[in-house]
């Protein structure tokens, strides 16, 4: 078994991740290639002591993007929306004092 630091990667903060916690109770994390579903569920509830209730995954592909006259790679993405049991929540930016 994986440790579960090892699966949840990072947080991905953008505006439709934003809205998406706001709204309704999702969460959006990059994880490690090769893991399910399962094991998302079972990193999210151990490390922050919540109840999921759904999860669903997307892999991006390697995109290539022009940078001037040169192509840069963006790196292929292992992407997983866990939504949370209501009444739970994660403070993914800790407390703003």
């Amino acid at each position: 078994m994986k440790d579960y630091r090892d699966v949840i990667i990072r947080p991905i903060v953008t505006e439709k991740s934003m809205k998406l916690m706001a709204e309704d109770n999702k969460y959006t994390f990059e994880v490690a290639k090769g893991t399910n579903k399962i094991e998302i569920r079972q990193a999210v509830e151990a490390i922050w002591n919540v109840k999921v209730e759904k999860v669903n995954t997307s892999n991006s592909r390697q995109l290539e993007k022009r940078v001037g006259r040169y192509m840069a790679k963006v790196p292929a993405v292992h992407k997983a929306v866990v939504k949370l049991k209501e009444g739970y929540s994660i403070d993914l930016f800790g407390d703003a004092e």
